[in-house]
């Protein structure tokens, strides 16, 4: 007698026909939740291309229907036609693939594919359709629409690509972070990013819309857009993981005392592409689509704190060859984007530890800001990867202070962080206020000129590039090359200086200060002049100066004026 009849034998007939009841209802349950189960965990999210792109509704001839007027002027200043890639994505072929998958996250015009949940057999169909040219897994489970997690677990913890820069400590003055890129002169010639548009990928903004270092960014409507890739059912991107909020208080935070950052007037566009709980290529695709929705809208600079290299599929970890410019998806997002004159600034990587040629993508674009981190000794950090690309290109180009930067955390308070993340969104400022100064350089031209503007940009290297870049030699013209006489000609004298005194015609002003900088351009020294009327010149002694190559930078009321200076 098996163990469920001997059981029985003690109900009643009645009761014994309720429990067969009860236990038949029972595996019925099981049964469909193991069914429900089963179907959940075979939908992935799968990348749909398509292979061609015709079109009844938009035209290249009509390109504000689907570009902003901001976008297409863009593209007339850098000479780049508006082409087939512009172009919605076709659809009917949307149309065509929607019965065969369980949702339509969204598409890519740029990549002309469609990213969607289906399963194994809706994958096999949707490649048998004319118009499909491949389809490609992307990631494991999805997001339903309440917000959890299908067939994978949310994990709490950090990406490990993160774990560095979660470590925080006490936070010291933001002077140095700023003097280091001259962004302190940057501010003082009235630059602050203002009429430039920064689009901010990353993990998610929480604490931002409430914080008081970011306010004036919305009392002065500096807010753009908002998208979230991940989610894109939600709204919201002032939610989720606080690495984005951190990130953009290096661009955007306003507050005395505890950060001004380089271009917090610039208008920003807000997208979450990370989604921290898991790694799959379709944060790849996040990004991409990201950067078509800032183009459209006109964004002059994309600052992505963010990069790809191992995924929780082992299989899909990229190898050092395929980090040659031209191979993952968002690498090829990022070389689209630059193409249409928009700077991509991009963190190297925190894999330094692991040598040479340790970047991640889209990193190893071409035509991008790939940054490094440095320490207080202006060295290396040991975290900041390295180049070269596989094609043998220098990388990272530029670098910043990444190890421990003064930053606003998602509560609002003030923090410091480690990590190449930090290092990249300083040198977005940077460029933002650069730009607004020479508005008339196209993106290659601003790129140019931070590079040249390089602590070593005669002597690039893998680990520093072209080394750290600053305001004043990109604004001036390369230090070694700069063209002294265009500003002020020989209104500084003697120089060569050979005697204790310096005589300076300059301004209209009755005070002034002058800025002693060294050939690196960081300033060792200021002085203050006055004089009792315009006609005169100001007198400063500078005994205590060493002999040597230095810049000299004036600034009277408004108006700046730059100088070698050599003294004997």
């Amino acid at each position: 007698m098996d163990l469920v009849s001997s059981s029985s034998y003690w109900v009643s007939n009645p009761e014994r026909s309720k429990l067969s009841m009860s236990k038949s209802l029972y595996f019925l349950v099981l049964f469909l939740c193991v069914c429900w189960t089963t179907k959940s965990v075979a939908q992935d999210r799968y990348a749909v291309f398509f292979k061609f792109k015709p079109q009844k509704e938009y035209s290249l001839g009509s390109p504000s229907k689907f570009l902003t007027e901001k976008a297409i002027q863009r593209r007339v200043r850098e000479k780049f036609p508006i082409d087939s890639l512009d172009l919605p994505v076709t659809a009917s072929y949307i149309q065509g693939i929607s019965s065969l998958s369980q949702e339509l996250l969204y598409v890519s015009k740029w990549l002309n594919a469609a990213i969607v949940v289906t399963d194994a057999e809706g994958k096999k169909k949707m490649e048998g359709l004319p118009f499909v040219q491949k389809v490609d897994w992307v990631a494991k489970g999805f997001i339903s629409r309440t917000g959890n997690r299908n067939s994978t677990e949310v994990s709490s913890a950090q990406p490990k690509k993160w774990v560095l820069e979660q470590s925080y400590r006490q936070a010291a003055a933001y002077d140095f972070q700023n003097e280091l890129l001259g962004i302190p002169a940057m501010h003082q010639a009235g630059f602050t990013g203002k009429g430039i548009t920064v689009a901010v990928f990353d993990s998610g903004f929480p604490g931002l819309d409430k914080a008081t270092a970011f306010s004036h960014v919305f009392t002065n409507s500096q807010v753009l857009g908002q998208l979230n890739v991940v989610r894109p059912w939600i709204k919201d991107v002032f939610r989720d993981n606080e690495h984005g909020t951190q990130v953009a208080s290096l661009i955007l935070a306003n507050q005395a005392g505890t950060l001004v950052a380089g271009a917090h007037q610039a208008k920003v566009i807000f997208a979450i592409t990370e989604d921290v709980a898991t790694e799959y290529p379709i944060e790849e695709l996040n990004w991409v689509r990201a950067a078509e929705y800032a183009d459209s809208l006109g964004v002059d600079i994309i600052n992505s704190s963010l990069g790809y290299l191992d995924f929780d599929e082992p299989s899909l970890t990229y190898t050092k060859s395929q980090l040659d410019g031209k191979t993952t998806y968002v690498t090829r997002g990022a070389t689209l984007a630059a193409k249409r004159g928009i700077l991509v600034v991009n963190s190297v990587g925190n894999y330094g530890s692991a040598g040479s040629s340790s970047l991640v993508a889209p990193a190893d674009a071409d035509g991008i800001l790939a940054v490094g981190a440095v320490n207080s000794s202006s060295t290396v950090s040991s975290f900041s990867s390295r180049g070269p690309t596989a094609d043998g290109r220098i990388k990272p180009e530029l670098v910043a202070f990444g190890q421990s930067p003064v930053l606003i955390r998602g509560s609002g308070q003030v923090g410091a962080a480690s990590g190449t993340s930090f290092s990249a969104p300083q040198i977005a400022a940077l460029a933002a206020g650069l730009w607004q100064a020479k508005p008339e350089w196209t993106k290659d031209e601003l790129l140019t000129n931070l590079l040249k503007s390089g602590s070593q940009y005669a002597t690039p290297d893998q680990n520093l590039g072209y080394g750290i870049p600053n305001f004043r030699s990109a604004f001036y013209g390369a230090l070694l090359g700069l063209n002294e006489e265009i500003e002020l000609g020989s209104n500084v004298y003697p120089n060569p200086l050979r005697t204790e005194s310096l005589s300076i015609r300059f301004g209209k002003e009755l005070r002034m200060t002058l800025q002693i900088l060294d050939s690196s351009g960081r300033k060792i020294g200021e002085k203050i002049g006055e004089r009792s009327a315009v006609k005169n010149p100001y007198l400063f002694s500078l005994a205590d100066l060493p002999s040597g190559i230095y810049f000299i930078q004036l600034l009277d009321g408004k108006e700046i004026a730059y100088k070698k200076l050599i003294k004997l």
